[in-house]
């Protein structure tokens, strides 16, 4: 999963950014409201972390750009401001979520976790689908034999993204753009070495390949 942070405070973007992909996410950073209006636009992230008071251009005026040009991936909203209104605008401007500073990192990382998968409509608690269990915070998948398998980071991101969209064919292309940062190195190829992995840790039939199209997490 790939998420861009959205923070003028380059102490505390370096922190999040870090936090984030130990937490098994691809992060991407920027410091400027302008940026962030065209990567948010023009870039498939799958959340945002959005700070209000940037240069250049404010949060609230970014994602009120980005909900008018139908840009609607989750946006979880940071502020420094108590004022309840002002919270109330960010919510009819098209926030997600809101989540005052200071914070704690832990708490960030549930709510934007929550936030994946209300988005992808999935319940609440740990993410289970296809006889398989994604334990988050220790980057392991469960079998349905009750078989831990630990994965490594791009297997996590992988698979987490696989899970989210089960009975869904994702493209080469697309699983590689959810997966690596903006400035990665993106081999599309690379993907096969991985799904291969995952096949031998969840079930080589989990995981169907759909020739010229792209990959599936089986569900049935």
């Amino acid at each position: 999963m790939r998420v861009l942070v959205v923070e003028d405070d380059s102490e505390l973007g370096a922190h999040l950014r870090d936090a984030l992909r130990e937490a098994g996410y691809a992060a991407d950073i920027t410091t400027d409201g302008e940026e962030a209006a065209y990567l948010g636009r023009e870039e498939p992230y799958d959340a945002v972390v959005l700070d209000l008071g940037l240069p250049g251009r404010s949060g609230l005026q970014v994602l009120e750009e980005w909900r008018q040009g139908g840009v609607e991936l989750p946006v979880l909203i940071l502020t420094a401001r108590d004022a309840w209104y002002e919270r109330v605008e960010g919510f009819e401007a098209g926030a997600d979520d809101y989540l005052g500073k200071p914070f704690h990192t832990e708490e960030l990382l549930a709510r934007l976790a929550a936030l994946l998968r209300r988005h992808h409509g999935r319940a609440g608690g740990p993410l289970a689908v296809a006889g398989l269990r994604l334990d988050e915070s220790r980057q392991v998948v469960v079998t349905s034999d009750g078989a831990e398998h630990e994965l490594t980071g791009t297997e996590f991101r992988l698979l987490r993204y696989l899970m989210l969209n089960p009975g869904r064919v994702l493209s080469k292309t697309a699983l590689t753009e959810h997966v690596y940062e903006y400035d990665a190195e993106r081999d599309s190829n690379v993907v096969e070495v991985y799904i291969r992995r995952l096949r031998c840790k969840v079930g080589s039939d989990r995981i169907r390949t759909r020739r010229g199209q792209g990959y599936e997490l089986v569900v049935d």
